[in-house]
């Protein structure tokens, strides 16, 4: 069975990396695998390595959570990576093993997986239909944060989206579609994969409908619907809210928080880049002193270099691997911000603090409390940015804030030369690569 797994995700590998013509010059072996069993579609989803380990790094490298020294920076050999950093316009995605190339390599095992349950007429496959929707959409989502600008309703319809390859057809022409088309078909493919997947599956790797629900909620809080964004947290809290007590951890620990602990919904990470290795990625200070002393994030989240620099070890996988994963507690600051957008201050404080008891330690926690949506909104912010540290999210987040008007502006200094990323820049839509652009003739994001 693993040898037959192997073949199959080397040919969707195979597909992704050669020219349509060339492929089609070659004659058809019929000696191919051909996954027509449900249980072939769900080991190709099984796959860790090929689709909840190898999330974008585009976003984090880009993003105001870390910060490189110079001799950090002097030391990179992707110079694609240097420049990403550094906001440059173009030329920040590597040759090969870019965040375009690992996106639409998951997608199109998803597609795979999709094609073949149609096309076999696979009965009882609704689990692992809904398995592959639900990844497929967070991976557009993914790449959503990445290569275009935040989601603005009244723009929508007009700013550049994403290709939406919905099959593993390698010949088909890649066009971008719509913003609104992009997020529709995420809508779409979520919306489905919750009417078919079970509460509960035997393995946290396979996607439930808590997290296709969670999903959904994430999605619509970046669209700025905050009505169904705290609809969809809610639900997906209301199968199991059950929330890690950090009291419980040795938070002194190398990696205190392990994987697949009770808050996962599902466990993904970030490919690896240099920028974001354990020792290279340095935490700004005014960031790590924004933790009181009782938060026992402050210890479980950081340890201090010989240098005296603040290192992030709090990821949700229980080692050095960055993590990017779906937790509940994300679901809970997405109910807190939902409710003070609608104006609910009691319940946005009430929610906020049931998720922050947690993380104190116990006994020292005094709960939030504000008076204005102004003031809810500015603490329940600043608690997204301590508690989801480090888990790809931040970008996306910093892109939303300055559509609403906040004004952020980031800056990094490197040989004395200063850079910065004004509010709504063009560069908020990183370039896609220019190979792709050279190859399938869409549009490039503006520059």
């Amino acid at each position: 069975m693993n040898n037959k797994i192997i073949q199959l995700v080397g040919l969707v590998f195979f597909l992704l990396n050669v020219g349509c013509s060339d492929f089609l010059d070659e004659k058809s072996d019929t000696k191919l695998v051909v996954p027509e069993t449900l249980r072939d579609n769900q080991a190709l989803l099984d796959r860790i390595a090929n689709i909840l380990a190898s999330n974008s790094i585009s976003g984090q490298i880009s993003s105001d959570e870390i910060y490189i020294t110079d001799s950090d920076y002097n030391g990179i050999s992707y110079e694609a990576d240097k420049r990403l950093y550094i906001w440059q316009p173009n030329l920040v995605a590597r040759a090969t093993g870019n965040d375009w190339g690992s996106c639409y390599f998951r997608i199109n095992i998803c597609n795979t997986v999709l094609n073949n349950l149609e096309q076999y007429e696979i009965n009882n496959a609704e689990n692992v239909k809904g398995q592959a929707l639900a990844i497929r959409a967070s991976i557009y989502l993914e790449a959503a944060q990445i290569w275009c600008v935040a989601f603005n309703k009244d723009t929508a319809n007009t700013d550049l989206g994403l290709p939406l390859r919905l099959n593993p057809d390698v010949n088909q022409k890649s066009v971008r579609a719509t913003l609104e088309q992009t997020y529709n078909q995420i809508l779409e493919d979520l919306h489905t994969a919750v009417s078919l997947l079970p509460e509960k599956q035997i393995a946290v790797t396979r996607a439930s409908k808590a997290t296709a629900l969670g999903l959904l909620a994430r999605t619509y809080l970046y669209m700025g619907d905050y009505s169904n964004a705290l609809k969809y947290a809610n639900e997906a809290l209301g199968i199991n809210g059950q929330l890690l007590d950090f009291n419980t951890l040795t938070v002194t620990s190398s990696y205190p928080i392990k994987e697949m602990n009770i808050e996962v919904l599902l466990p993904t990470t970030i490919a690896y880049s240099p920028i974001l290795s354990s020792n290279m990625a340095k935490i700004p200070p005014t960031l790590y002193q924004s933790y009181d002393n009782n938060d026992l994030r402050k210890t479980a989240f950081f340890r201090t270099n010989a240098s005296g620099q603040i290192l992030f070890k709090g990821n949700y996988s229980g080692t050095s691997q960055r993590s990017s994963v779906l937790a509940k507690d994300e679901l809970y600051l997405i109910v807190a911000e939902s409710y003070a957008q609608l104006n609910d201050i009691n319940s946005a404080m009430l929610k906020l603090n049931e998720l922050l008891v947690k993380r104190w330690k116990a006994g020292t926690f005094i709960p939030f409390s504000a008076s204005t949506k102004e003031e809810a909104l500015q603490i329940i912010k600043e608690e997204r940015r301590k508690e989801l540290l480090f888990r790809g999210l931040r970008w996306a987040d910093i892109k939303r804030y300055n559509r609403d008007g906040d004004a952020i502006t980031l800056t990094r200094t490197i040989g004395g030369e200063a850079y910065s990323l004004p509010p709504n820049d063009l560069r908020y839509a990183i370039a896609i690569p220019e190979d792709i652009i050279k190859q399938t003739g869409m549009p490039q994001n503006p520059r």
